[in-house]
């Protein structure tokens, strides 16, 4: 994804690497590279709306995307959403727990410039290597956690959408019929590039675009949608133990950006505005 290096216009930005360059630690080997942050620059986060849009304010300045467009999104919902994002910062931008504003600068950049069949065929093709259409037969606890809680979404999918999706322990996978592939295609055809946007980026978290429907079409939760894509890791986790602190801090950013994602999809789908905006006194 676009990354959410967002700044106001007018605002000087950090001159690019020269080319080649990385930080190198010992033994010649990369330096780990704490994730981008900026001090913050502006007191008081307000939206307004203007010609395309509602767009977000930091202090007077008008916020850009990274190739310098105006940030501006299509619901009052998102842009009071964004807003947040922003003022949550506290004496430094964490633009890695920006989320929201990450998707969007996505849908206003495109910087793949990838159309909306070409999104919709990236989505689908995630069936072909569905995280709850691959079983194990070995060892048989396992095989019978993933048929006891994989089973009934997969059968609510199936029913949902009148398709046939099934399962197989082949390293090759299931054999998804072409039947149920138009008719993912056909549905996925109902939603904007914005919330395309963000299916996609909730079916790269849960590895699996069954999960990911039906945790937007609300059959299942966020935590639950997360625990199911990650169900042989939790089972390891069970029979052999935590990781100090590493499983948790995972299991964190993983619900934090299927969430994100969900809500991305759901206020670029709503057409209503808000009436009292926040963040203003």
């Amino acid at each position: 994804l676009w990354w959410a290096h967002s700044l106001p216009a007018g605002l000087p930005r950090p001159p690019p690497a020269a080319a080649g360059s990385c930080p190198v630690g010992p033994c010649g080997r990369r330096a780990y590279a704490p994730p981008a942050e900026r001090k913050r620059f502006y007191q008081n986060v307000s939206i307004s709306q203007g010609e395309g849009g509602f767009e977000i304010n930091l202090d007077h300045r008008k916020l850009k995307t990274p190739q310098a467009k105006l940030f501006t999104v299509p619901s009052e919902a998102l842009a009071i959403a964004v807003a947040t994002e922003w003022d949550s910062q506290k004496d430094t931008i964490k633009f890695y727990t920006m989320h929201l504003t990450t998707l969007c600068n996505t849908a206003l950049d495109n910087p793949t410039q990838r159309s909306k069949t070409q999104l919709i065929r990236a989505a689908v093709k995630f069936l072909e290597t569905d995280t709850v259409c691959y079983r194990v037969e070995e060892p048989p606890a396992l095989a019978e956690l993933q048929k006891n809680e994989w089973d009934p979404v997969v059968a609510w999918a199936e029913k949902r959408y009148n398709v046939t999706i099934g399962s197989s322990t082949s390293i090759l996978g299931p054999n998804i019929p072409a039947s149920t592939k138009e008719t993912f295609i056909s549905h996925l055809a109902s939603y904007n590039m914005w919330a395309l946007q963000g299916i996609e980026f909730v079916i790269t978290q849960l590895k699996s675009l069954i999960l990911s429907m039906s945790l937007i079409d609300r059959h299942i939760t966020v935590e639950k949608a997360v625990l199911l894509s990650r169900l042989e890791e939790e089972y390891q986790i069970r029979r052999w133990g935590n990781v100090e602190w590493a499983h948790d801090y995972d299991l964190c950013e993983l619900r934090a950006r299927t969430a994100a994602g969900t809500l991305f999809v759901h206020l670029c789908s709503e057409s209503s505005t808000v009436k009292h905006k926040l963040l203003q006194d």
